[in-house]
């Protein structure tokens, strides 16, 4: 096997390895979703964010306008979870400032068209997490009813 030699790329290893990573569906977005589905209340997922195609909401609440987005502790940097890699850090720290500065941006986005987005990492309890979103479905419903 021929090692990698350009500093600015991952090992083929660790790039085979992180593209079989999840991007959507991740059991923290699916423990989230199940929780939805029993409160009954009618949401879209993987929804292409409006202006943006290439990116996607995870679940969106079209007409009240809420947009939920469960991000991965090591892809956004979670204060509590997120770890360094330390092979290829330079090209690591890039890839994951990136990530974080498309959150913004998308956040931004949204806001800026009237949605109201929340965000939760993957560590979060679902339960608490829906509570909060039917709460933000509900008053943006009542807002958009007056």
């Amino acid at each position: 096997m021929r090692r990698n030699t350009d500093p600015e790329e991952p090992e083929p290893a660790v790039s085979a390895r992180m593209a079989r990573q999840r991007r959507a569906d991740t059991a923290a977005e699916l423990g989230l979703r199940r929780v939805l589905f029993g409160i009954r209340r009618g949401y879209r997922i993987h929804y292409k964010v409006p202006g943006m195609p290439r990116r996607t909401i995870d679940v969106a609440y079209v007409a009240q306008r809420v947009a939920v987005f469960v991000d991965g502790c090591f892809w956004h940097g979670c204060p509590k979870h997120a770890v360094a890699p330390r092979k290829n850090a330079d090209w690591w720290a890039d890839k994951l400032a990136g990530n974080r500065t498309r959150v913004k941006s998308t956040t931004a986005h949204l806001e800026s068209r009237g949605w109201v987005v929340l965000r939760y990492w993957e560590h979060d309890d679902p339960i608490v997490a829906a509570q909060e979103i039917v709460e933000a479905v509900r008053a943006s419903s009542e807002s958009s009813a007056h």
